[in-house]
């Protein structure tokens, strides 16, 4: 029993039930529905802020947002100990503020799926807190994850992705998700200090 619980409180838990969310979507081919789509979302349909970052454009896709996704839980676990329901509330928290950064500033997205920019978003929440907590790693993670952000948004997103995924890498949701991390990481430290 005691080994269900912990399995359950485990960061490991979330990364499995959004494993299989994903993997999921991506079979019963529910893009027309759930994929971010401005101007859908301006006729009513909200969810799709949320939605459009389970979905994926193909195979490859998929798997690297998925390894992607096991990699930051893997590098920051500590940091997602104690409950797996924060680490789905920052998940969620993160996956929203992508679709409305996405909606709010940048008008020429019609459509995006992924989860590429909510992964940028928890890598940089992770890399704070490791600094937060002393691991000078923390500074490279975070400088590391700047600098790409702004290599992308300067340069454009590799070739090489581009024809892996199957459709251009939006950058923008990376630069969004990056921001949204720094905001979810504020917002979680304000909740704190309002609590003391």
């Amino acid at each position: 029993m005691h080994q269900i619980t912990t399995m359950v409180k485990s960061p490991y838990a979330v990364a499995a039930i959004i494993s299989i969310i994903c993997i999921a979507l991506f079979y019963l081919g529910l893009d027309d529905l759930l994929a971010y789509r401005r101007d859908l979302i301006f006729d009513g349909q909200w969810w799709r802020l949320l939605t459009g970052n389970f979905l994926h454009t193909n195979a490859w896709h998929l798997f690297m947002n998925l390894a992607g996704l096991w990699v930051i839980l893997l590098l920051h676990e500590q940091h997602y100990r104690a409950r797996s329901l924060a680490v789905i509330i920052i998940v969620v928290a993160l996956s929203l503020m992508q679709g409305v950064g996405l909606l709010l500033f940048f008008p020429e997205t019609k459509g995006y799926v992924g989860l590429s920019g909510m992964l940028h978003g928890l890598f940089v929440y992770g890399a704070v807190l490791d600094i937060t907590k002393g691991l000078k790693t923390g500074y490279l993670l975070t400088l590391g994850v700047i600098l790409k952000v702004i290599y992308e948004q300067t340069y454009g997103a590799s070739s090489e992705v581009t024809a892996l995924i199957g459709a251009r890498v939006a950058t923008e949701a990376h630069f969004v998700g990056l921001v949204s991390g720094f905001i979810c990481l504020g917002s979680v430290y304000a909740v704190r200090k309002l609590k003391k």
